[in-house]
Formats: C-alpha cells, structure tokens, sequence
C-alpha cells in the first residue's frame, strides 16, 4: 500500500538527507525511478520505495553529500 500523499522531488531529497540536485541527477543518470512523473514532467516519490532503490545501488554509485 502507498502513502496517502507522494512527496515532491524536494521534499523526498529532504527526507532522505541528499540535495534535490542529486535526487534529480540520479534520475537523469537511471539510478533511481519516480513512484509517478506527472505529465508536467515533475516526480513524485514513495518514500519507502526510494530508501529502497537507494539501498540498491552499489556503494560506487551513490556520492557522498
């Protein structure tokens, strides 16, 4: 089950403890994927499912912020 509300780029960047910039990279780059990009193009983020892509990637690729 989700959350009752997604949270915005920034918002999940805030929750998670990474810059927006680097939560918006990491999508540009295909390490992460949005829970829901909205036809205006702005993501949207399940928290849960973020830290979990996060704890996914190989220590190589997550930089240090």
């Amino acid at each position: 089950p989700r959350p009752a509300r997604l949270l915005t780029t920034s918002q999940a960047a805030e929750t998670i403890g990474i810059a927006r910039t680097t939560l918006s990279r990491y999508v540009a780059e295909g390490k992460l994927r949005p829970t829901l990009r909205l036809p205006s193009g702005h993501m949207r983020w399940d928290p849960e499912d973020l830290r979990a892509q996060l704890r996914a990637l190989d220590p190589g690729e997550r930089d240090s912020d």
